[in-house]
């Protein structure tokens, strides 16, 4: 039976993968009921019953006809499941809570249907072909779930990592650790630590699983022939993401549009939203049973391409774009905490949605054995104000800004300023001189460079 205290924590972490809330029983018990084999399908969890959507106690009372009501819907699953429930004294007023343990014999089944909980929703599987196929391919064991007993999670969790994921995630600093390790939980019935605790937590979990890493690799030209540069980025599963958008940031195209003076907004090439989608799904989707290859963003003059182990598995193969499956659910519902994933089913329409809005071709999707979405690169021009009418890099964005409050400076002045070689920044003066932003005036000794 859950204490005040720990209660108390729980509804401060929120819902999530294995916490539910309701303000009160709905008219339908059966609801509830779905909730609870969900939770039975997946790790377990907790259905807290006079609790708001925003985490407000409000509380409630079930007299024994709701209860029998709750507990005759519940025996209806099978097989047979076996749920505790109580009322917990908080806050003035009285919380209901249905602990739900992690079920021995998956598949269950209520209604003729399984329920699966993907990040911090259910979702029915119809048919017995689904139902099967998804329970093979899991293995009924999924990988993040297993238990990892090289890691001690009060020892090896990487600090930095885990106070970005309270900021995040919007935890409330009273929370002690262990009692949100608790609250997600992070570890078997035996109290051992999970893998997925271990990849989105640990400071090194590449040293555990060596295939845990996103690999970069910029080409030249439009084939794998010649590699320009090749990074691997291991690391918390939240840190290879940042520093996998870091790495597309520093290669990809960007173009200033000057609204005022000292104001400007970036336009990419490519929306950067559409690789955070990817690198997401990626990191939370992809085989993690595959040792022999790793999640990739391939970079060619043409186009980039994001590719994971793992094909679709056969439910969302049939109904993709429009219903998603976690591989991994407590990875998933770790970076649905973090505010990473709006919601499920949904990161394939917002790509699609932003490359449109950016005038740019679809994402192309190929999902046979590896994951791989494409995303075609096209540089357009931008006119900003009359003042720059290509794109520009940041460096030539420097000297603009630099000509804007220092008109006049001759290629050595400029070059001191930006802090860069003076034959390089003759490279930059060049190009703006060519983009028509920048000419020079006086004589070449004494003369110096003005914005047009």
């Amino acid at each position: 039976m859950i204490e005040e205290e720990n209660l108390q924590a729980l509804i401060h972490s929120g819902e999530g993968y294995n916490v539910e809330f309701k303000v009160r029983v709905p008219s339908k018990v059966r609801e509830l009921t779905e909730e609870i084999c969900a939770f039975a399908n997946a790790d377990g969890g907790y259905l807290l019953i006079g609790v708001d959507d925003s985490g407000q106690v409000i509380g409630t009372n079930l007299e024994n006809d709701k209860r029998s009501a709750i507990q005759g819907s519940i025996s209806e699953i099978s097989p047979a499941l076996h749920c505790d429930m109580y009322a917990v004294n908080i806050e003035n007023t009285t919380v209901w809570v249905i602990d739900v343990p992690s079920g021995k014999d998956k598949p269950y089944i209520f209604s003729g249907s399984i329920f699966v909980r993907e990040g911090a929703n259910s979702q029915k599987l119809r048919t017995a072909e689904e139902m099967r196929s998804f329970f093979q391919e899991c293995n009924k064991i999924f990988f993040d779930a297993i238990p990892c007993l090289k890691f001690n999670i009060y020892s090896d969790v990487d600090e930095q990592n885990f106070r970005d994921f309270r900021r995040e995630s919007k935890l409330s600093p009273e929370t002690s650790d262990k009692q949100i390790f608790e609250n997600l939980m992070l570890f078997n019935e035996k109290g051992i630590a999970k893998n997925g605790a271990a990849m989105f937590f640990g400071k090194h979990p590449e040293n555990m699983f060596p295939h845990v890493v996103v690999r970069c690799i910029l080409f030249k030209g439009t084939t794998k022939v010649y590699i320009i540069d090749d990074k691997s980025f291991g690391g918390p599963l939240y840190q290879q993401y940042v520093q996998a958008m870091a790495w597309l940031e520093s290669k990809l195209q960007v173009a200033y549009k000057i609204e005022g003076p000292g104001q400007r907004e970036e336009i990419w090439e490519i929306p950067l939203t559409v690789f955070k989608e990817a690198i997401i799904n990626a990191l939370s989707h992809r085989d993690y049973y595959e040792e022999g290859a790793t999640i990739t963003i391939e970079m060619f003059d043409d186009r980039v391409e994001v590719s994971n182990p793992g094909g679709l598995l056969p439910i969302v193969a049939k109904n993709f774009g429009h219903k998603s499956m976690a591989r991994n659910p407590l990875i998933f519902g770790l970076f649905t905490r973090m505010l990473l994933v709006e919601r499920v089913a949904s990161g394939i329409p917002r790509m699609q949605e932003a490359m449109k809005d950016a005038n740019l071709p679809e994402p192309e999707f190929r999902t046979d054995g590896m994951f791989t979405v494409i995303f075609k690169r096209q540089i357009k021009n931008y006119a900003t104000n009359d003042i720059v009418n290509d794109i520009v890099n940041e460096n030539e964005q420097a000297i603009i800004n630099l000509l804007r409050t220092k008109p006049g400076l001759n290629a050595s002045e400029i070059a001191e300023n930006i802090s860069k070689s003076w034959r390089t920044t003759m490279r930059y003066l060049k190009s703006l001189n060519e983009k028509g932003v920048i000419e020079f005036r006086g004589a070449p000794k004494t003369g110096g460079y003005y914005l047009k």
